[in-house]
């Protein structure tokens, strides 16, 4: 679910930078969008298009980020929980581990 959330924000955000871009700073609409993700089984289940008795209770329209990963309009990357830039603005964390995405965000201290 949170997979497709992100799906249709990440294509949402593309439109609209497209339709803000000009000619003098064009933005690049054909590049692929990539997703960071670190649930390996919802990733499986966006690529793989076979129907397992396990996946029938998932709703045909959460099967959207599956269309456009075939179309190769979003590519998933996995990314380990521990490495996730969102969850410095999103989590309470450990002092060390906040100075780390900070740093890895590239925002630095003055």
């Amino acid at each position: 679910m949170a997979l497709t959330q992100a799906c249709k924000e990440a294509i949402w955000v593309k439109r609209f930078l497209t339709e803000l871009s000009t000619t003098a700073t064009p933005y690049n609409c054909e590049a692929s969008i990539t997703i960071f993700a670190d649930n390996q089984g919802s990733m499986a289940l966006a690529i793989n298009p076979e129907f397992d008795s396990w996946t029938k209770h998932i709703c045909i329209q959460h099967h959207f980020i599956r269309e456009k990963v075939t179309s190769q309009e979003i590519i998933l990357e996995y990314l380990p929980t521990g490495d996730m830039l969102a969850d410095l603005l999103t989590k309470p964390l450990a002092r060390d581990k906040v100075e780390r995405l900070r740093k890895d965000m590239g925002v630095y201290e003055v």
